[in-house]
């Protein structure tokens, strides 16, 4: 019941009305500020998680970006020890390859007597067999024993032509009749050992 600025309950009390109206105002005001506050923490909590979960991803990042570079670092340390092993095993067939290539050089000119004298005493007059076979056998001995440690004596066929990485002209003769730059005759043979030039073969070359 109404009665005035006052409201009447059921009891017949007085009601204020001016006190119902500022009570409800101030439950509204605070359930608006209780929703806001709400809001606000519900918001800070989301703005929270994605701050969190943006760094998670940074840290993820950074784990890969660190994961990629020492793998790179283990990659590259293992290419360079397997260069490193690589070298070291050429370096040391090498040293087996080559050893005796101080002793073999020093050798080549008593291979060259040997090659000469049977070719001079092929041309005596006075026959030698038995001097001639035991000077072949004694230079075929040779040639085999060094064959075996990788010695080979440069192959030059007829009308081959002058290559300067195995060959060394020693006289040079003009003839327009001949190629240029094809040997004409070995003055003295030459060997390569485990096919790395030893000493090159000396010949004379045709020049037009």
């Amino acid at each position: 019941m109404f009665h005035g600025e006052f409201l009447m309950d059921k009891n017949g009390q007085k009601i204020d009305n001016k006190k119902l109206n500022n009570e409800s105002k101030s439950k509204k005001l605070k359930e608006k500020e209780t929703k806001e506050t709400i809001d606000e923490e519900t918001l800070n909590e989301t703005d929270k998680k994605i701050k969190i979960n943006l760094r998670i991803q940074e840290l993820e990042n950074k784990l890969i970006e660190i994961k990629k570079s020492e793998r790179d670092k283990i990659l590259r340390a293992r290419a360079e020890a397997e260069n490193i092993i690589k070298r070291t095993e050429k370096d040391i067939e090498n040293a087996h390859k080559f050893a005796l290539e101080g002793f073999i050089s020093e050798l080549l000119p008593v291979i060259d007597n040997l090659e000469r004298t049977v070719e001079i005493t092929k041309k005596e007059k006075k026959n030698f067999p038995s001097l001639i076979e035991g000077l072949e056998l004694t230079l075929k001995s040779f040639l085999s024993i060094l064959k075996k440690n990788g010695v080979e004596k440069i192959k030059i066929k007829k009308n081959c032509e002058f290559n300067p990485e195995f060959h060394q002209a020693v006289k040079i003769v003009k003839n327009d009749k001949l190629r240029d730059n094809e040997i004409l005759k070995v003055i003295q043979e030459g060997y390569t050992l485990n096919s790395r030039l030893l000493r090159p073969a000396m010949v004379v070359v045709s020049k037009i």
